[in-house]
């Protein structure tokens, strides 16, 4: 874990990794943790190990990227209960009611996150999302 102190806040910056979820290949961390907010960079279906696609249908990548947002969560000390808003991005639109119904069974409890879910240019996959977590510290 790296941390750095925010600017004009005073507050404490932490990164947040695991290897239990894919790991970025870009210039971004997994999460970040600033005060009681965990922001988690978007995730795709993607195998922690291998980093090869997971699932032929959108149910089966929507699953796993939610068991990888929901690693880098547990990493921090948070689970899925813990997410306030989600940022949801699907290759075509038309993939909506089969996304919607995988997330509304990982989702299962209300109030839900409050969520964005919009049709996007993704490559080689059909679904990415990004999370923030509330995750009060003691």
């Amino acid at each position: 874990m790296r941390t750095r102190t925010g600017k004009g806040s005073g507050g404490v910056i932490e990164e947040i990794r695991t290897e239990r979820a894919p790991r970025g290949t870009g210039a971004y961390s997994q999460a970040i943790r600033a005060g009681d907010f965990l922001f988690i960079s978007g995730q795709g279906p993607l195998d922690p190990e291998t980093l090869e696609m997971r699932g032929e249908t959108v149910e089966e990548q929507t699953e796993q990227t939610l068991r990888n947002l929901e690693s880098i969560a547990a990493a921090a000390g948070g689970g899925l209960g813990d997410v306030v808003k989600v940022s949801a991005f699907l290759s075509s639109i038309d993939l909506f009611p089969a996304f919607n119904a995988t997330y509304e069974r990982v989702f299962a409890t209300e109030p839900r996150p409050a969520r964005t879910t919009i049709g996007a240019e993704l490559r080689d996959i059909m679904v990415e999302i990004d999370a923030v977590l509330y995750l009060p510290r003691p």
